[in-house]
């Protein structure tokens, strides 16, 4: 079949069934099945697609018409550039995560902190960044830092990043230029709001502490103040309705210099932070 033609009828099915994006979904898809850079589309959309790569491509559209996110199908998620594995038992990064990262790089940090790491995208990300920097990457899960250390070592910089399972700050020591998360912020009301791409898919331990959603913010501010240097910078991401509330109790903690950033679609997304002098 010519690949013009299978895409858009692809296009079309996956628009029937109500999916967001469903170009991009494609072109994705195909260029994975093809093992071809997604740029490269365009010039070979004239040519035929051989039966294995028909076949390859419709399993992952039939993955995607059953709602599995693209990411989940392809076992690998791009972020700031990268290519970072993930699977069942880390949260699939998004864009918006990357606001973190932007924040961040504003000011080079020596030794850096990433609680909750999942996947690692954020200490690899910026140790990859930044070569002459230390992280230390924790979860409290060992599945997951599993993952974040294949993506540690797939990226060059396994050496520069240790590792440790840990319930937030409980087995954390030492003191950091930076710390950073991206911590589960997802309350309880809002949980059965969420889309089947994210409840069936993205570990619930990752998104949703229950309650109000807060409960990790008014741990890590309490405890990263323990562990920031002088002047130490505290980043965290934030859900959309909650930057009132998490800066409030950063504020209550002592922290200064508090801001509320948003991201690319102009929604609160991080709250930073810095310690005093």
């Amino acid at each position: 079949m010519i690949l013009r033609e299978l895409m858009m009828q692809a296009q079309a099915r996956l628009r029937d069934a109500n999916i967001e994006n469903p170009g991009r979904d494609v072109r994705k898809l195909v260029a994975a099945a093809l093992a071809v850079p997604a740029e490269r589309l365009t010039l070979i959309s004239g040519s035929t697609a051989s039966p294995d790569q028909v076949a390859q491509f419709e399993a992952y559209v039939s993955q995607r018409l059953a709602r599995k996110p693209v990411a989940r199908i392809l076992g690998y998620r791009e972020f700031w550039g990268r290519k970072f594995e993930i699977s069942a038992d880390v949260l699939d990064p998004r864009a918006d995560t990357e606001t973190i990262v932007l924040e961040a790089l504003k000011t080079p940090a020596k030794r850096l902190l990433d609680l909750g790491t999942g996947s690692g995208v954020l200490a690899v990300t910026l140790v990859a960044e930044w070569p002459d920097a230390q992280a230390v990457a924790s979860d409290i899960s060992n599945a997951a830092l599993a993952i974040a250390k294949t993506n540690a070592a797939a990226h060059g910089v396994a050496g520069r990043v240790e590792f440790c399972c840990s319930d937030w700050f409980a087995a954390i020591s030492g003191q950091f230029d930076l710390i950073v998360s991206n911590p589960p912020y997802i309350s309880e009301s809002e949980f059965p709001e969420l889309s089947a791409d994210v409840t069936h898919y993205d570990p619930k331990i990752a998104l949703s502490p229950g309650k109000d959603g807060l409960a990790a913010y008014r741990t890590i501010a309490r405890d990263a103040h323990n562990h920031l240097l002088p002047s130490g910078r505290l980043i965290v991401e934030i859900g959309a309705s909650q930057g009132a509330a998490v800066k409030k109790i950063f504020t209550q903690i002592g922290y200064q210099e508090i801001e509320i950033l948003k991201d690319l679609s102009e929604r609160d997304r991080v709250v930073t932070a810095k310690m005093p002098d």
